[in-house]
């Protein structure tokens, strides 16, 4: 109760935010702004993300069980692959709208770009001291922080292995619960495993939506360990297992790129528009050359496509 006073007046003091963060780094009743709308995310899921089954029921069920568990023994880590387009950085977005009620627009969701962030392969150690007390000061101020490192591909090795200890059940930064995070890596590495198991199973007549987290987790891992342009190339967190759940994101159908463009009409208050989606869907690339199954671009051209013929 002191405490809290103190917080009010500290406030009208205009020092509020600093006593905040402080109060939620010692206090586990304070969460920011922290406000997760469960249901919004599953929904958002379920209309908005095409061609991947896999991703909307790991994601879906691994964050719900996490911030349904108010004492979490370790964070919340997510890998996501994937062909560029077909919904990574659209899924991520997805859960800071519906974590923190904005998708990139809180303080307390951290965005990493490597060719920003960790451009030059030759200051690894720097970026590794950076990373650290980036991750620590955030976490600090906000224990139910969201971390997302886009690109990891682009990342030097080396880099994100500074984090180890904070992805494990088994170190303790002081005065945080650090366990409360999530961290989200996106890389297109791991994309040949699952483009080949998508192939394979369209060829035998298998419907994609059959395939098994199972049977491409472990196959990702493994590209990712020892493809020297992954920033997790030899890297202790996978050896260690410390990634919660590896996603795999299929590359996309047609009929997927066009629900894309239905989606990006209606956006424009264009939806009546069915001619320019099939214009759309007619004008992507596909592959193979024999089959012309898969976009090659996924989802990523839609806008400028829909510009195009609209």
């Amino acid at each position: 109760m002191i405490f809290i006073l103190l917080l009010i007046y500290c406030s009208s003091l205009g020092t509020g935010f600093e006593m905040k963060s402080i109060y939620c780094s010692i206090s586990d009743s304070c969460d920011c702004d922290f406000k997760p709308d469960i249901k919004g995310l599953e929904w958002d899921l379920y209309k908005n993300l095409y061609g991947q089954h896999m991703a909307q029921d790991i994601v879906s069920e691994a964050v719900v069980k996490f911030l349904q568990n108010e004492s979490p023994d370790r964070p919340l880590v997510l890998s996501f692959h994937g062909a560029s387009g077909t919904g990574k950085s659209l899924v991520s977005s997805m859960m800071g709208r519906h974590i923190y009620g904005t998708a990139m627009g809180s303080p307390y969701i951290h965005q990493f770009v490597p060719t920003l962030h960790f451009p030059l392969a030759d200051r690894v150690q720097q970026y590794r001291s950076d990373l650290k007390r980036w991750v620590e000061g955030n976490l600090t101020a906000c224990a139910r922080s969201i971390f997302i490192f886009d690109e990891m591909e682009k990342m030097p090795p080396g880099v994100i292995d500074v984090l180890e200890p904070h992805l494990g059940p088994f170190h303790v930064l002081f005065q945080t619960n650090y366990r409360k995070a999530i961290y989200i890596f996106i890389s297109t590495v791991g994309q040949e495993v699952i483009n080949k198991v998508a192939l394979e199973s369209r060829q035998a007549g298998r419907d994609r939506e059959d395939i098994l987290p199972k049977e491409l987790e472990d196959s990702i891992a493994d590209a990712v360990y020892n493809n020297k342009n992954s920033g997790f190339y030899h890297s202790r967190i996978i050896t260690e297992k410390l990634i919660t759940r590896f996603v795999p994101f299929l590359p996309l159908l047609r009929r997927h790129v066009e629900r894309c463009a239905q989606r990006e009409l209606c956006q424009r208050g264009e939806c009546q528009r069915a001619d320019v989606t099939l214009l759309v869907g007619g004008a992507m690339t596909y592959t193979p050359n024999d089959g012309q199954y898969f976009s090659s671009t996924g989802c990523k051209l839609v806008p400028a496509k829909v510009n195009l013929f609209l």
